[in-house]
């Protein structure tokens, strides 16, 4: 039986739409981040024996025509199609669903990713011709589902799904969280067997990179994150060590034009120890030497840990700072304050990692004297690249359940992104409004990296380092309409 899992165009005339990042958008610097999740789901499906398809529209990018072309070549006899999806594109993700009826109107079809997790009901009333949708960890949701359309049994022994049946919806129980993540094939050999690392680029690695995931869940509680609170909850499972250099071993054997690996995990460095001995088996094997690395680190992470990351080829670590005001940290439930930032990117510096700092307007308690007091500090702090955000809460979310009670979102899941497709603010605060938060992290950009001493700092961390320049010179061309419009 052929599944065929799907990563829907949307905007494809402005860009590349990283549906899967935390704030899905085409981003300014232009990244794209690989399909993970449904990569995981694809890749299970595969080895339980099902014949799998692989589209993902953005990469190329491919508009919805051209999207259908290729699923009609391929798709012959598909029984069941699983879209991707995310908040600022749900209802061109299910237009495009629509289309896929009407083309194979045997097949069933079902949407997976955070907006149907959050509003399952919502999402399938909004159109009759998704059969199902996946709430939260979805891998063995999807294989499962696809067993029971294999085997034509019912669709209510399969846990994790919300479905239609005669014009009524029903829920089955959650799927429980999957705890032996050793058993999900390696997303590295999903990516050799059916796309191109040179379709997908992240300002801060350098290209090409692979992105993996070495753990699932995030022990934080942060009050706007949207993969723990929609998807993988706040439990961190981990996978071994052994089972995380492995990959390593099968992207140095099988991708020699790959230079960096990114680990997308929220909070790789939860675990001290577990960290140590990645970094000892990547030593030891000599795989420090063939790839750098690069991680979200909390701003809890110590010096020591630091060192060792960096002996074994870390070269990037990304902290999310959000604000730089103490009491709208403790607002959105941060669980970190100034002081540990200010140490943490010092002892950054005294290890030698370069740091790309997450920074994030809007959030509860923001005002234009807190968004001014993150960016004073952001200067002062300098670390090699930085990100301003507005606050985009997604469903599901306590921010976005406190948003929507003090009526602060002014607009529909469309406007989560502009016209472009690139990020946007529906935010209106007290005092505040979206058009001056997003007018603002522009400035913010300008202010950071038009910079002479900045630009004087890339200039020579490139001559140093031929990849750092490569990486960020590409990253310039595509961020820079934004900084001098």
């Amino acid at each position: 039986m052929k599944v065929y899992f799907i990563n829907p165009p949307f905007k494809a005339e402005y860009g590349k739409f990283s549906r899967e990042n935390r704030s899905p958008a085409i981003t300014r610097s232009g990244a794209l981040y690989y399909p993970l999740w449904l990569i995981y789901a694809a890749a299970v499906c595969d080895k339980d024996g099902f014949e799998v398809c692989f589209l993902d529209a953005p990469a190329k990018p491919f508009n919805g025509e051209e999207s259908l072309d290729i699923i009609r070549r391929r798709g012959k006899d598909t029984a069941l199609f699983v879209l991707d999806t995310s908040t600022p594109s749900i209802y061109s993700d299910i237009s495009f669903a629509e289309n896929l009826k009407k083309n194979f109107p045997e097949a069933k079809v079902m949407l997976v990713g955070t907006h149907p997790s959050a509003l399952p009901d919502e999402t399938l009333g909004i159109s009759d011709c998704i059969d199902a949708v996946a709430r939260h960890e979805f891998d063995y949701i999807v294989r499962d589902f696809a067993r029971a359309i294999r085997d034509n049994s019912e669709w209510s022994s399969v846990k994790g799904i919300t479905y239609r049946e005669k014009g009524e919806l029903h829920s089955t129980e959650d799927m429980p969280y999957i705890e032996t993540l050793d058993d999900i094939p390696f997303a590295a050999e999903f990516i050799k067997k059916y796309l191109n690392p040179k379709d997908y680029f992240f300002a801060p690695a350098a290209y090409p990179e692979i992105q993996i995931f070495s753990g699932r869940g995030c022990m934080a509680r942060c009050n706007f994150c949207v993969y723990p609170q929609t998807m993988h909850g706040h439990k961190y499972r981990l996978r071994t060590p052994e089972n995380v250099v492995a990959e390593f071993e099968y992207i140095a054997q099988n991708f020699p034009d790959v230079k960096e690996v990114v680990f997308e995990d929220d909070t790789f460095t939860v675990k001290k120890e577990r960290v140590i001995a990645i970094c000892d088996l990547l030593i030891q094997k000599g795989l420090h030497k063939r790839f750098r690395w690069l991680c979200n680190a909390r701003v809890n992470l110590d010096l020591e840990t630091m060192r060792k990351m960096k002996q074994a080829g870390c070269h990037l670590i990304i902290p999310g700072i959000e604000s730089c005001n103490q009491q709208i940290l403790n607002n959105i439930k941060k669980g970190i304050t100034i002081k540990q930032v200010t140490e943490y990117v010092a002892n950054a510096k005294k290890a030698g990692l370069l740091v790309h700092a997450c920074y994030m307007v809007g959030n509860n308690g923001e005002t234009k004297k807190t968004m001014q007091e993150t960016l004073e500090l952001a200067l002062k702090l300098n670390t090699d690249t930085a990100q301003f955000y507005p606050l985009l809460p997604f469903p599901g979310t306590e921010a976005y359940a406190w948003a929507k009670q003090n009526d602060y979102i002014k607009g529909g899941y469309a406007d989560y992104v502009k016209e472009d497709g690139t990020i946007n603010s529906l935010l209106d605060l007290p005092g505040l409004s979206n058009d001056e938060m997003v007018a603002f992290c522009d400035y913010a950009r300008k202010k950071y990296y038009l910079r002479p001493s900045y630009i004087l700092h890339r200039l020579w961390a490139g001559l140093k380092d031929p990849e750092d320049l490569k990486r960020s010179l590409k990253a310039f061309k595509s961020i820079k309409k934004f900084l001098f419009r």
